[in-house]
């Protein structure tokens, strides 16, 4: 039986992980760690966010975890540091969502809500598409009303708001929904946009077990 360990920041991105991990991987024991202080640490270089990151998995290591998922973006350095010091597979939320959509090819455009997020995300999608020798073009857009609105508790506003937002864009081939808190906008923005339309959290999932099988063998 796996024992995974889902690593969040933001109590908004609990719901659709726990969802996939129930529909893609239901024989998997699954665990929340959650501190949502993070986020509001983020950029206070006092709060060692980064130490609190590594600190995290290193618990859910000494539970027995086999895998660890991350589901907060704003924090990918820290994650990478985790996971070189672990020998169990540790991911960042958004490596397999990046992985389909520079496939996908073309034009790519993220839409995120936390600002302090973006430029990590961007050079964690800049480095994979590197590494895949692809000339996929990335566009950042950040819609922090959303985020506002997901933080008082209103998620219909806020799926509102990424909807609406979506459906200025034009000429891209991808939209990424760059956290997993943004992933319950999934059906309103397919319904603006032909774009193909991407979210993080069953990708995460699917990506981590593949791992967590390979790393048994």
């Amino acid at each position: 039986m796996s024992r995974i360990y889902l690593i969040h920041a933001v109590m908004a991105a609990m719901a659709p992980v726990r969802r996939e991990m129930h529909q893609a991987w239901p024989e998997a024991e699954a665990y929340n760690i959650l501190d949502d202080s993070l986020e509001v640490d983020r950029t206070d270089p006092r709060a060692n966010t980064s130490e609190r990151i590594q600190a995290l998995a290193h618990y859910a290591s000494q539970q027995g975890a086999s895998g660890i998922l991350f589901t907060c973006s704003a924090f990918g350095e820290a994650v990478e540091k985790a996971a070189d010091a672990l020998d169990i597979p540790v991911l960042k939320p958004n490596e397999a969502m990046f992985y389909q959509a520079i496939e996908q090819g073309g034009r790519v455009a993220m839409m995120a809500t936390f600002e302090p997020a973006i430029a990590g995300m961007e050079r964690e999608f800049l480095a994979i598409n590197q590494g895949q020798n692809s000339v996929v073009v990335l566009e950042s857009f950040c819609v922090s009303e959303a985020r506002h609105a997901l933080n008082s508790g209103d998620q219909e506003k806020h799926d509102q708001l990424v909807a609406e937002a979506a459906a200025g864009l034009s000429g891209f081939d991808t939209i990424m929904l760059a956290h997993f808190s943004t992933a319950s906008a999934k059906s309103r923005v397919e319904a603006v946009t032909k774009s193909l339309v991407l979210t993080s959290p069953g990708a995460a999932v699917d990506m981590l077990k593949r791992e967590v099988q390979k790393n048994r063998q």
